[in-house]
């Protein structure tokens, strides 16, 4: 009788440490960016969507961009592996075709080895304006280690994640050319959040005397309306080089 009730107690014991690891692994599945019930790129979840999220991307359709002052985006731009992806040559850079004002960004940005590409806010279309870097400030993509412009500047304002010529890295935060990095871009009456890969990287406020003084030293000096509109479209740089961009969404605050 001892030896059926050991035999008993530990079929029990197996049943309960299957049912432990079941639960385990549907909660890591969950939780984690491989996992089967996590969103898929370019998608929103359910959580994102109660938050007011949208997505700039599906997947499938480049419905929420143009060509900068175009009506439609350039064939240079093409949907590669599930990403909106600079393909070709004379594309020109891309833009929202809706404008936005304080608000949320996130995206992930591919680089190609040697590559240099760029993420803009607070675009201008007026027709004075012949690039989107003449009004928008811009959120640095380029692949550090071999493109030579990301060893120039003051202070390594020109790295991937800076605010382009003006604010350096707090902390480094880049991923190797080939790999995703994630971009969170912050913008709130006239204040600026940078975070690269889950680190916040560089914070500033525009406007601001020290804002001032860095665009002065800059090589935007000579562009007077450089960061000085409140709203604008998001744009995606054509700097000649291949990048991608995926699961891009935006909310406004």
């Amino acid at each position: 009788m001892h030896c059926c009730n050991i035999m008993i107690h530990t079929r029990k014991l197996y049943t309960l440490l299957a049912l432990l690891a079941t639960a385990f692994l549907a909660y890591a599945c969950a939780t984690t960016p491989g996992g089967s019930s996590a969103a898929a790129d370019n998608t929103l979840s359910k959580k994102e969507k109660a938050e007011g999220w949208e997505l700039l991307f599906d997947g499938e359709s480049m419905a929420s961009w143009k060509g900068f002052k175009k009506d439609e985006v350039p064939a240079a731009w093409q949907i590669e592996d599930g990403a909106i992806t600079l393909a070709g040559k004379g594309g020109g850079d891309i833009v929202t075709r809706n404008e936005y004002k304080d608000f949320e960004l996130m995206l992930d940005w591919k680089i190609s080895e040697g590559g240099n590409s760029g993420i803009f806010f607070n675009v201008s279309e007026d027709p004075k304006f012949q690039y989107t870097f003449q009004s928008g400030p811009e959120v640095q993509i380029i692949d550090d280690e071999r493109h030579a412009d990301a060893k120039q500047g003051k202070n390594g304002n020109r790295k991937a994640g800076t605010n382009y010529d003006l604010h350096p890295l707090s902390e480094p935060a880049v991923k190797p050319a080939g790999e995703y990095n994630r971009v969170r871009l912050v913008v709130k009456d006239g204040h600026v959040e940078q975070y690269l890969n889950g680190k916040k990287v560089v914070e500033y406020t525009l406007w601001s005397p020290e804002w001032e003084q860095l665009v002065q030293g800059s090589k935007f000096a000579s562009m007077p309306d450089y960061g000085r509109y409140k709203s604008g479209h998001i744009a995606l740089q054509d700097h000649g080089d291949k990048v991608s961009f995926k699961n891009i969404k935006i909310r406004p605050l």
